[in-house]
């Protein structure tokens, strides 16, 4: 297998962040990173330019750390109740979801720029009482999200015996009752 180290000037997830060098295949290299600007071949020339590279990577990402920060003593001002719906018995149905909390946390706050699966649960909520969430906002900054899940109590109406009588029907047990005799 052939491969060739470049420099990367943009941010590749898979691959690495600007100012890294990196080896990869040639033909990675060739047809995809190469023309479309996000990496250079490593030559004298290029070699000077790392230093650039990275000053403009550690300016972005202070930047990101900041703006993440910020967004983060928001969260974790925030408190939020949520009410789940609940059956004639009191129990509760459904659960609150990372998707949930996530839309709540845009709504509220107006952070269209949060990331969809930044709101860390393990499981769905279920349970009512006081919770706290994690969101990761980057990786070195996490906000904690606190909510209340309340589940409304139904009160059913207090029906008397006169009124139950009052549909018009007897009511008949459902089997015959047999005795020997």
């Amino acid at each position: 297998m052939a491969h060739t180290e470049v420099i990367l000037t943009a941010n590749i997830p898979s691959l690495g962040a600007e100012a890294d060098i990196v080896k990869v295949r040639r033909g990675y290299a060739r047809n995809f990173l190469l023309p479309h600007g996000k990496a250079l071949e490593v030559t004298k020339g290029s070699l000077r330019q790392i230093n650039h590279l990275k000053a403009k990577r550690a300016e972005r990402e202070g930047r990101e750390v900041t703006a993440a920060e910020e967004c983060a003593s928001k969260i974790n001002k925030l408190r939020v109740s949520f009410t789940l719906e609940s059956g004639a018995a009191g129990k509760a149905f459904g659960s609150v979801t990372a998707k949930d909390i996530h839309d709540r946390i845009v709504a509220d706050l107006k952070l269209d720029d949060l990331p969809k699966h930044a709101v860390v649960l393990d499981k769905p909520i279920k349970e009512t009482g006081d919770h706290e969430v994690a969101v990761k906002l980057h990786p070195d900054v996490t906000a904690t999200f606190h909510m209340k899940v309340v589940v409304p109590v139904v009160e059913k109406p207090v029906e008397t015996a006169a009124e139950a009588d009052d549909d018009g029907f007897e009511r008949k047990p459902r089997r015959r009752v047999t005795t020997k005799a």
